[in-house]
């Protein structure tokens, strides 16, 4: 944290402009244009120009005198006598403004003995081009919009503290154009998905964040109180189990994109609340899902203008190179597991033991095969992975293969090692998944957290009768860090959690560092 001597410099600064009559916090103003917009109107200036040897106030013939304002924060200032060059950042962009005491009169002052890097300004001028060949923005007035109080990190290129980036967010987005440019991908990413889900003929819908009973996924959910009716409600893990309700209503393509919330661990690719869409789609079948999957990985790619071949972690991931392998085959193949170890449970058990897993006597075979999969399948899957065939007792909510029995109708695929999507063909049977309700209560009780809760009003909407559906998940948070070349989950989210830690913000905008700050200027 900065010291109060830097605070207290700038309060006094701030206290000066009231006592000129001027407001330091003022939302007076005007915009006509972006800094992107006029370097882009302006830009044949540059050609015009001529004799462009050193900065000047000297203006070539052909000056354009349209007047225009711009606004946006001041990142650098360089005063010249009785002139100045600012280099004005807005959200398009910098743009430089030149600023003499010849043009704007005593207001010059302010610049001397107020303005400071991190103050935000506005400017009304026209456009010029200075002898270094700059496009710029010739000041014939100038006012102080909002005076910082706490003056920005010194390096240009930004915050080196990786902690303080993600608790001062507003910094880093300040200081750190890159960060600024991944977060504005980010919304393009997400608007392009909704426009394909759009053009497929789906209905975005919105269902509950507080639930009476949590569902839809096998997770620690957070717990909360609601005071009118007096009941404990749940923020949502996942929406899956109201989304079909709607298929059940009538609705036979839906999806919704929004928060999840989960109370679990904090790693590179988890955050307690995270985004995700999820989508159901009546008359269809998971390898319906698998298809319109790899639609949308090229819908993204071809609009966002992003190569087919992506670079993550260092590793090179081909977007023409999709697979499909069974979930047993995968960990025969890729995991190097036999297949006698794997079919039976007891040969299993004691194999994950021998490699040091925590594993316990309670877990199923399901949940067993799953751990194998973890360790030593998943990361392996570079390229696009479809796997398949996931074993029923880790699949609570899928239908069961016609085949085959002990395997789901279920799909997740994988890219860069992760998981991105989670898809399967709806159990719509409401006795078999009443059944498979009670096994996970037995779980529950067994001590699985993750195991899900019994939901009568579900089984009883399936009752009902819900048509043939396929769903899907997609982690729109996993999916922005491979398609931004990110490493960890922090640096594609705003502001990610995080242990708490004290500050002296109250110290440092105490009254009594105001007062301080005037009796130091009285003195």
């Amino acid at each position: 944290m900065f010291s109060n001597f830097y605070v207290q410099q700038r309060i006094k600064k701030m206290e000066l402009m009231r006592e000129e009559g001027l407001n330091p916090y003022s939302n007076k103003t005007t915009r006509t244009i972006t800094n992107c917009d006029f370097l882009s109107k302006y830009h044949h200036l540059k050609t015009e120009s001529v004799n462009c040897a050193t900065d000047s106030t000297q203006e070539t013939p052909a000056q354009n005198k349209e007047m225009e304002s711009i606004v946006g924060r001041v990142r650098f200032i360089r005063l010249m006598g009785k002139a100045c060059f600012i280099k004005i950042q807005d959200e398009s962009g910098i743009l430089q403004a030149y600023v003499s005491k010849n043009d704007i009169g005593e207001d010059f002052s302010l610049i001397k003995k107020i303005l400071e890097v991190g103050d935000i300004i506005n400017v009304k001028g026209y456009a010029f081009v200075t002898k270094t060949g700059e496009l710029s923005i010739h000041a014939l007035e100038f006012q102080i919009l909002t005076k910082s109080i706490v003056p920005l990190p010194e390096k240009f290129h930004g915050l080196s503290d990786i902690e303080l980036r993600y608790r001062q967010r507003y910094v880093d987005l300040i200081v750190n154009e890159q960060v600024k440019e991944t977060f504005k991908l980010r919304s393009q990413i997400v608007s392009c998905i909704r426009q394909f889900f759009e053009q497929k003929g789906f209905l975005e819908v919105e269902t509950p964040m507080l639930h009476p009973i949590p569902g839809g996924a096998n997770a620690r959910p957070f717990i909360t109180h609601h005071n009118a009716l007096d009941v404990e409600r749940y923020l949502r893990i996942a929406p899956e189990l109201y989304l079909k309700r709607l298929i059940v209503g009538g609705f036979e393509a839906v999806f919704e994109l929004n928060r999840n919330f989960r109370n679990e661990g904090i790693d590179h690719s988890h955050n307690p609340e995270f985004s995700m869409i999820e989508f159901y789609w009546a008359y269809k079948t998971y390898e319906d899902l698998i298809t319109l999957t790899q639609e949308l990985f090229t819908f993204l790619l071809n609009k966002l203008n992003l190569p087919h071949i992506l670079k993550h972690n260092d590793q090179d991931i081909d977007f023409s190179q999709w697979c499909i392998i069974s979930y047993q085959d995968a960990l025969i193949q890729i995991g190097g597991l036999e297949k006698n170890i794997i079919e039976d449970k007891n040969k299993l058990f004691t194999f994950l033991k021998d490699k040091h897993l925590k594993i316990d006597e309670t877990m199923s075979y399901g949940k067993l095969l799953g751990e194998a999969f973890d360790e030593f399948v998943e990361h392996k899957l570079i390229n696009p992975t479809f796997i398949t065939q996931y074993p029923i007792e880790i699949s609570p909510l899928a239908r069961r293969n016609d085949e085959n029995p002990n395997i789901a109708d279920r799909f997740e695929l994988f890219i860069g090692g992760k998981e991105i999507a989670n898809g399967f063909s709806e159990l719509n049977d409401p006795i078999d998944q009443l059944e498979r309700f009670k096994e996970q209560v037995k779980a529950k009780d067994a001590g699985d957290e993750e195991a899900q809760y019994m939901d009568e009003d579900y089984v009883w909407a399936l009752a009902h009768g819900m048509p043939p559906t396929a769903g899907e998940g997609i982690g729109i948070d996993r999916l922005v860090m491979l398609l931004t070349h990110t490493k960890t989950i922090k640096d594609i989210i705003f502001f990610p959690a995080l242990k708490p830690t004290k500050t002296n913000f109250d110290i440092i905008l105490s009254k009594d560092t105001l007062s301080n700050a005037q009796t130091s200027k009285e003195n």
